[in-house]
């Protein structure tokens, strides 16, 4: 057998298995040492291949599309700097984790360190930032060669799947011929949907013991709060609020934790956290004995800084991943569970509760706070509050919003609160970057109807190659670009109070007119000068294919002085729930 066989049986049995194990979509970056994994992939019956010819870009295309699926996607790329420009993505896919199968094209042994152009040291590239790195052997027929090439594959699949999911990388060191036989690869594929090796993984699950003193615990707290982050697993959303019920506790829930928006039960959600956390008053009135928390640590600041201080109660962190997600540095316990069977299972033994006044406090606070936040409706002027209050109304029911960091996610959390429409929300917080928040959502929208990307203009300006995508394979999606003219969230850090440097170092004007960004990527553009037109052109992209890009100009001054009076009134409604003027 010459070496061409021998790179197609290998190559073609690993890409077979990777299509065996249920992998069905792999973003390539084109070049040329990849070209035998490429060509084998966009061959395979059971692949769909999506060309990103930007390696940043195709990289965060395809933790949207993994972040969307729930399940693992493949990303291939040349060797050299190629593979470098995967790093900012397969560091968000760790901390979020999101699970992604890297794959890299390498130069041979022989080829490495001795000047050879386009090879750079790929040995565990990503660092720390990946779950498991297998440098891959070189190219052999034999059997047991093949079947090491599939034990690969499964094992890279089920690896990144399995929790805490999140990126493995596997570097291909190839030497030429590059173009592997077809036709032959063919007999490779396996006539059964049977892998070479079956990976099962099950849930970590409480002991009999460990259910009972929990329990224990649980029934005897009387002033309990449940906080929920980013939750990925859909069964999470009725297993909380089931056992927030039987408890008798708020669930104090993120805009990322899908809590907000549907046709559950709501009524021991509070979503204006955020806000009246801010207030003295609000603070010195809950004083939790138990913290609950679910999920990644949330985005609300003020929400960190409370728990940071209630030293007097328990923390428990409930992660089936079993990692450390615990920013605050208080928890008690730390629960390595399924969160899922957790809320089942201690949900069936505790009683119920029959005091609801410590829940009532909160939603009387939470009801007070929305009236007050919801004043925001009466700007004329466009502002970045009143648009992520308006969003909720203007999202189609079943859609998603993938919003960026710095401001928007901060708004999203003060101002999209709750509702019936079953509204996905998104956005990339294992880094809280702005790398990538173009080409994650554009990822998204491959398996998602009505996609709508909320984002700031340096973030868009940042990632505007990842547009590219939406343009050469006809994406559907709307952005909407929040044009504040620089770095919108420095105003609200006490960076501002250097006035002198301020806008050089922080507020960065940049001056961009952002509608040659829509004509070079084939976008439709309107940029929008009041809430009329606001509605109307957003109403309007939801029937318009391809890529829409909707400006709203937006004043930093203007906006942070909104938000300090917002708070101010707020403080006002507070000091009248806690004083009884209202209930």
């Amino acid at each position: 057998m010459n070496d061409r066989d021998a790179l197609t049986a290998y190559a073609a049995s690993f890409v077979d298995e990777l299509a065996q194990n249920r992998m069905k979509h792999v973003v390539v970056s084109p070049g040329s040492r990849s070209t035998p994994l490429a060509l084998l992939m966009v061959e395979h019956p059971d692949i769909q291949v999506h060309i990103n010819v930007d390696e940043r870009s195709a990289s965060f295309f395809a933790l949207g599309l993994a972040k969307a699926l729930k399940e693992p996607v493949g990303l291939l790329c040349t060797s050299g700097t190629a593979a470098a420009n995967f790093h900012p993505a397969v560091i968000e896919a760790f901390y979020s984790r999101v699970p992604l199968v890297v794959l890299t094209a390498d130069r041979p042994h022989e080829l490495r360190d001795v000047g050879a152009p386009q090879a750079i040291d790929q040995i565990n590239l990503y660092g720390k930032q990946v779950k498991w790195f297998v440098e891959m052997a070189l190219p052999e027929s034999s059997d047991e060669m093949i079947r090491y090439a599939r034990t690969i594959g499964a094992r890279a699949v089920a690896t990144a799947s399995m929790e805490p999911s999140g990126p493995v990388h596997l570097n291909f060191p190839l030497r030429e011929p590059l173009i592997p036989d077809l036709k032959q690869a063919k007999e490779y594929r396996q006539s059964k949907e049977t892998p070479t090796v079956m990976i099962d993984s099950g849930i970590r699950s409480l002991t009999a013991a460990q259910l009972d003193g929990l329990t224990s615990t649980l029934s005897k707290a009387k002033q309990g709060i449940i906080v929920c982050g980013e939750l990925r697993n859909p069964e999470m959303k009725d297993a909380i609020i089931t056992l927030a019920d039987k408890l008798g506790f708020p669930i104090l829930a993120d805009p990322l934790s899908q809590l907000r928006s549907g046709t559950h039960d709501k009524d021991a959600i509070i979503e204006a956290y955020d806000t009246f956390l801010r207030d003295e008053a609000a603070k010195a009135a809950f004083q939790p004995d138990v913290v609950l928390r679910f999920g990644s640590m949330p985005v609300s600041k003020p929400l960190l800084l409370f728990l940071k201080k209630q030293k007097q109660a328990l923390t428990l962190v409930i992660d089936g991943g079993a990692g450390w997600r615990e920013p605050a540095g208080l928890a008690t316990s730390m629960i390595y569970c399924d969160e899922v069977d957790f809320c089942h299972r201690i949900g069936e033994k505790l009683p119920e509760a029959t005091d609801r006044d410590w829940l009532g406090l909160w939603q009387s606070i939470n009801e007070a706070t929305k009236n007050a936040l919801s004043s925001i409706r009466d700007e004329l002027e466009l502002s970045e509050g009143e648009l992520f209050s308006l969003l909720q109304d203007m999202m189609p029911v079943g859609s998603t919003i993938f919003v960026g960091n710095s401001m928007p996610i901060r708004d999203l959390d003060t101002f999209f609160l709750n509702n019936e429409k079953s509204i996905k929300t998104m956005a990339n917080r294992g880094a809280n970057g702005i790398d990538g928040v173009v080409s994650t959502p554009i990822g998204v929208s491959t398996v998602t109807e009505n996609t709508v990307l909320a984002i700031g203009d340096l973030s868009f300006f940042h990632d505007m190659n990842g547009l590219l995508a939406a343009k050469l394979q006809k994406q559907n999606i709307t952005v909407l670009l929040i044009n504040n003219d620089g770095g919108g969230i420095f105003s609200f850090l006490p960076q501002a109070k250097e006035k002198e440097h301020f806008e050089t170092l922080f507020g960065t004007p940049h001056g961009l007119d952002f509608s040659h960004a829509a004509l070079l990527y084939g976008g439709k553009y309107n940029k929008v000068r009041n809430w009329d037109e606001l509605k109307q052109v957003f109403t309007d992209s939801f029937e318009i294919p391809g890529l829409k890009i909707i400006e709203v100009p937006t004043e930093r001054e203007s906006n942070m002085q909104t938000h300090r009076n917002l708070w101010s009134f707020v403080s006002q409604e507070i000091k009248r729930v806690l004083d009884g003027e209202i209930s």
